[in-house]
């Protein structure tokens, strides 16, 4: 069965904001709702616990939850929500800190107002209601950024960060392992030591031998120059490419194209 994506993974059925006045709220949701203090003060009564909420934070109601939450008589809060559902809810808040056990989280390093005004519940149309879910998928995201889970940032995923990046990267002439870095963000040497023992080689090494790998299967095509391959694997030096494939095959391009061409006619010799 094709994995595709619909609407009904993730879907907002409601949002919008509250000025500051007395509205109290107690009951029981069977979606998820998530609420981000504008400014002021407010409570949040959950379980046994109770949270005061101020700028920047915010609270998320879990379905099947009983809560209550209320504004401080003093400083009324503003806050804006967003209540969405689908199979897809659980898996991204899993990413994040917040939780049945501790559903708030604290005053984020960003506003995030403006992104709870993107989500919209308006419409039926197929392409607003993928708009809609994209915008709810940008805000989670956000909350994945700023409040992650810790255990899902383990060792191994820094790897597989890294992997991913060199795979979908190679054919940049440009990458150097300091992309690479940057873009999993985490110390130098620390990732180095992770990539070499997880995959037993060099982050540069990694990078030659999938650049090999793709310049074999486009040779093996024998339908682009060595000049094409050359390009299409990140080396703008069609010489330097052939000492680089020839070292790490013990064929030249030519050779190793020709070869394969033997081995597909049924000519190659024992």
């Amino acid at each position: 069965m094709n994995s595709v994506f619909l609407p009904e993974d993730l879907i907002c059925t409601d949002s919008g904001q509250k000025p500051p006045n007395q509205h109290h709220w107690r009951g029981v949701r069977d979606i998820f709702s998530l609420h981000y203090v504008v400014r002021g003060t407010g409570f949040y009564e959950v379980g046994h616990a109770t949270y005061k909420l101020t700028r920047g934070e915010s609270f998320m109601i879990f379905p099947n939850t009983e809560v209550y939450y209320y504004p401080d008589p003093q400083d009324p809060w503003e806050y804006v929500w967003v209540d969405f559902k689908g199979t897809e809810s659980q898996r991204l808040l899993s990413m994040t800190k917040l939780t049945h056990e501790k559903p708030v989280v604290t005053e984020s390093p960003v506003d995030l107002e403006p992104l709870f005004h993107q989500v919209e519940a308006t419409g039926m149309a197929p392409f607003q209601r993928e708009r809609s879910s994209a915008c709810l998928h940008l805000l989670l995201s956000y909350y994945m950024e700023h409040y992650p889970q810790e255990k899902v940032l383990q060792k191994n995923d820094y790897v597989v960060s890294a992997k991913e990046y060199i795979e979908n990267n190679y054919w940049k002439a440009t990458l150097t392992v300091s992309d690479i870095v940057k873009y999993v963000s985490i110390e130098r040497s620390y990732l180095f030591r992770l990539f070499k023992d997880a995959t037993g080689m060099s982050i540069l090494s990694y990078l030659k031998a999938i650049r090999i790998k793709r310049a074999c299967t486009l040779l093996h095509s024998s339908k682009f120059s060595i000049k094409a391959v050359a390009w299409s694997v990140g080396y703008q030096d069609q010489l330097y490419f052939s000492k680089v494939f020839k070292k790490a095959t013990s064929y030249s391009p030519s050779e190793y194209m020709k070869k394969n061409a033997l081995a597909s006619s049924g000519k190659e010799e024992a």
